[in-house]
């Protein structure tokens, strides 16, 4: 019997012994914690000003591109541009009308209608614009 016994101690003794080898200490874990504390503080203050210049690209491309091509789509089926951005999503009554052609109603990235106008501009028969994110029309609004 003591053989056994001593030899169930020794395995447990030696099992004992492995999983504490296996574990990591409290100061590992901190070090590995302090590590990706000092990683983030570097990317992060990169990262921050992104969101609001991924906004601006994204108004850009919209009143650039997306916005303009369903417009000039308009007015190529009807003959004149829209009165309003509406009459690109419900039908206006007028001949040739083939809509709609926008899904939903055209917002800006920060949540607020696009301003569209048939005042002409320098290449435009119409103005677009998105007010940006002050809200406010300044020098940051992004017009055709």
């Amino acid at each position: 019997m003591r053989n056994k016994n001593s030899l169930l101690g020794s395995e447990l003794k030696s099992l004992a012994g492995r999983t504490s080898r296996k574990s990591f200490t409290l100061i590992e874990l901190m070090l590995v914690v302090i590590i990706i504390g000092v990683l983030a503080a570097m990317v992060m203050p990169r990262l921050v000003g992104r969101s609001e210049q991924a906004r601006t690209a994204a108004a850009k491309a919209d009143v650039d591109s997306n916005l303009a091509t369903i417009l000039d789509l308009f007015e190529m089926d009807v003959g004149h541009y829209p009165n309003a951005l509406s009459e690109l999503r419900t039908d206006p009554g007028v001949v040739g009308w083939k809509g709609p052609y926008l899904k939903k109603e055209a917002k800006d990235p920060w949540g607020r209608e696009y301003e569209y106008s048939l005042e002409a501009t320098e290449d435009k028969d119409y103005k677009l614009c998105s007010k940006g994110q002050d809200e406010v029309k300044t020098e940051d609004d992004i017009c055709n």
